[in-house]
């Protein structure tokens, strides 16, 4: 956890079941948001909603539903308020290389229809082609997330979506090298949201070119025979309900994979994001 006289990007709330404020703290590069309010003193009960500051539109607050833990508030190095650091299996590094610090978030939603569930396949430009995950991406300058949500769901594969309850925040971090070659220590941000498209059609992918190969809407079945990345059927087990549409997805899907522990996630946990354009 970073402390100072600091213009945080990303700030962590938690409120409590009345909606009053009772925290507030910057999230610092590599910190995840629900260790630090643990750290806190605070139980998460839920995710309400990340918007924008009404005036610093380039700063994000993520606000919680909050109890007080049962547990004595936690004293802790600062290596331990983050996510598991991976490096590329295959990384060299320059010999007085550093690599730059880069925290990015993105918005991903969890769509249903009758068709099934929308997935988007990774392109070559990715860290994982070929692989499956959800439709998603990177927030525009000032854009509010569940609006990038709506474009990149559209961009990836034609679909009109109704975004609805923001579902959880998971990050991760890696250095390796970006597709310039640029060395990073890169720490994800993902907002997964919950969302259903009235109308469904054939998916069709309009940003030729990007991250997105393909799209497919597949019943839970079908996921058994497709190359999910190892982070996103971890994210799918969390965000799929009891009794919502496809919860009735196979043993396959929710059963936890062999490459979930942090000795593998990064290969494959910014399979987006690891193609993303360069600032």
């Amino acid at each position: 956890m970073t402390s100072g006289f600091v213009t945080w990007p990303l700030i962590v709330v938690g409120v409590d079941d009345q909606g009053a404020e009772v925290d507030r703290f910057g999230l610092g590069h590599g910190d995840d948001p629900t260790t630090l309010l643990a750290v806190h003193g605070w139980e998460v009960r839920r995710v309400r909603d990340v918007v924008r500051h009404p005036v610093e539109k380039q700063q994000l607050a993520m606000t919680f539903v909050v109890k007080p833990s049962l547990v004595e508030p936690l004293i802790v190095v600062p290596q331990a308020t983050g996510v598991q650091l991976c490096r590329d299996d295959d990384l060299v590094n320059l010999e007085g290389e550093m690599a730059l610090r880069h925290q990015r978030v993105a918005a991903y939603a969890l769509v249903t229809s009758s068709l099934g569930f929308l997935m988007t396949e990774f392109s070559d430009r990715t860290g994982a082609p070929g692989q499956w995950g959800l439709p998603g991406g990177g927030l525009d300058d000032e854009e509010e997330p569940d609006r990038a949500v709506l474009r990149e769901v559209w961009e990836e594969s034609g679909q009109l979506i109704e975004v609805g309850e923001l579902a959880v925040i998971r990050t991760s971090r890696w250095v390796g090298r970006a597709p310039t070659g640029r060395l990073e220590d890169y720490h994800a941000v993902r907002v997964v949201y919950r969302a259903v498209c009235p109308e469904p059609t054939e998916p069709v992918v309009h940003d030729v070119g990007g991250t997105t190969a393909s799209a497919a809407w597949l019943l839970p079945a079908h996921l058994d025979s497709l190359a999910l990345t190892s982070s996103w059927r971890s994210i799918l087990r969390d965000v799929v309900r009891p009794g919502a549409p496809g919860a009735d997805m196979s043993d396959v899907v929710m059963a936890p994979d062999q490459t979930d522990g942090p000795d593998h996630h990064h290969h494959d946990a910014n399979a987006h994001d690891r193609a993303r354009p360069q600032p």
